[in-house]
């Protein structure tokens, strides 16, 4: 079955941290460009990071940078986003993405991406 699986969410303080991952099954996903996306409530799904297979781009939200991280195994046919120095307004529903033109793609307005997961809660409050 070809999915992609996300797991890491939960609820954290402001200031904590947390790491999602996103695990591909029925395919290898280091033949696509995978990102991280999220959606609050009553706002439209933003990219938060993403980056090409082929190496050197990666992007980042600006309202991330610094503070998250992304990465993959290709080993665990994994991609992880760690999330620190988490801001309330980071609460949203996380979701990961794969396509072989998602960074060409989401730059020039596309959201019909190939694969999603769906989704993982993250909540940053007190």
């Amino acid at each position: 079955q070809v999915q992609l699986v996300e797991s890491g969410g939960g609820l954290v303080q402001p200031g904590g941290s947390l790491r999602l991952s996103c695990t591909a099954s029925g395919f290898t996903l280091d033949r696509y460009d995978v990102g991280w996306f999220r959606q609050a409530p009553g706002k439209e799904r933003e990219a938060v990071s993403y980056f090409s297979r082929f190496g050197g781009s990666t992007y980042y939200a600006d309202s991330v940078k610094g503070r998250f991280t992304i990465s993959r195994d290709n080993a665990k046919n994994t991609v992880y986003l760690q999330m620190t120095s988490l801001k309330t307004e980071d609460t949203a529903v996380y979701y990961c993405a794969a396509d072989s033109l998602l960074y060409l793609k989401w730059t020039r307005g596309n959201r019909a991406l190939e694969r999603w997961g769906q989704g993982t809660q993250v909540t940053v409050s007190l």
